[in-house]
Parts: structure tokens; C-alpha cells; sequence
């Protein structure tokens, strides 16, 4: 069982774990031990979490939610087993801890009225800038 707080547990068996054989450091092991896990949650079917939450979880995974509604989590870090089990359950519960969170709402800010006279001022002085490039032609110029 995998505790994420005091409201959302997970069980054992809806969890599904698989081991490869993980590239990397391993000695002469590396190609008889299956060390890296891939842990399977089915996100969507699970009965302990909240509809809210479920939708927060797919954002926050992005490419790692299937489309059967899974989180797929691969750790191949270290040589042992053990170690990539541990760390793939870390994973998943910070995730769905991240999830649980609520966003608050970020409420628009007019812009004050000194800011906005700051504004208006230096975009005045830009156009005077630009103004004093033009040429300045002669009457002379002008006759037809």
C-alpha cells in the first residue's frame, strides 16, 4: 500500500510493476539481472482518487499518461532493483501530491495610474526622438 496523505492511499494491486535490464553500470551483471522498473498505475480506474485530481494528474504527467488513462513511470538510476523500486513509488506519490494541490485563481491587476502616465510620457518622448530625425525641408522646395 502506497500512502500519498491521509485522504488518498493506493493499494498494492493497483499497481503493476515490471523489471528490464537496464543500460548503464552493472559490471559483469548488466546482462543477467533485470535492475530498471517500470511502474504501471491505472490512474483512471483507480477508486481512490478524486475526479479532480485525476484531471490535474493528466496535466502534470503529460507524455507519461497512456491512452488507457495509465501512468507509466521507468527509473533505471541505479544497479539494484530495490533501490529503482523505491524511487518509482517516490515518484508517483509526489506526482499525485502535486496533483492534489488547487491552484488559486490569479485575479487581473488594472495598471495604476502612475504607471500608466510613466508610459504614456516615455512613449511621447520615443515619438519626439523619432520626429527629430526627419528631415526639414526648405520652401523652396515646394514650389510648383
Amino acid at each position: 500500500m502506497l500512502k500519498i496523505n491521509e485522504n488518498i492511499t493506493i493499494e498494492d494491486w493497483e499497481l503493476v510493476e515490471s523489471f528490464v535490464r537496464s543500460s548503464g553500470p552493472g559490471g559483469q551483471n548488466v546482462n543477467k539481472v533485470s535492475s530498471a522498473v517500470e511502474l504501471r498505475f491505472e490512474a483512471l480506474r483507480s477508486p481512490n482518487l478524486p475526479t479532480q485530481v485525476k484531471v490535474r494528474l493528466k496535466k502534470i504527467v503529460g507524455r507519461r499518461w497512456t491512452n488507457e488513462g495509465a501512468i507509466v513511470i521507468q527509473v533505471e538510476e541505479t544497479r539494484y532493483q530495490a533501490r529503482n523500486r523505491e524511487i518509482a513509488r517516490k515518484r508517483l506519490k509526489e506526482l499525485i501530491l502535486k496533483a492534489t494541490i488547487v491552484q488559486k485563481k490569479r485575479i487581473a491587476t488594472k495598471p495604476t495610474a502612475s504607471s500608466q502616465r510613466r508610459r504614456i510620457k516615455s512613449k511621447k518622448q520615443r515619438g519626439e526622438i523619432k520626429v527629430g530625425r526627419k528631415t526639414i525641408r526648405k520652401e523652396s522646395e515646394f514650389d510648383f
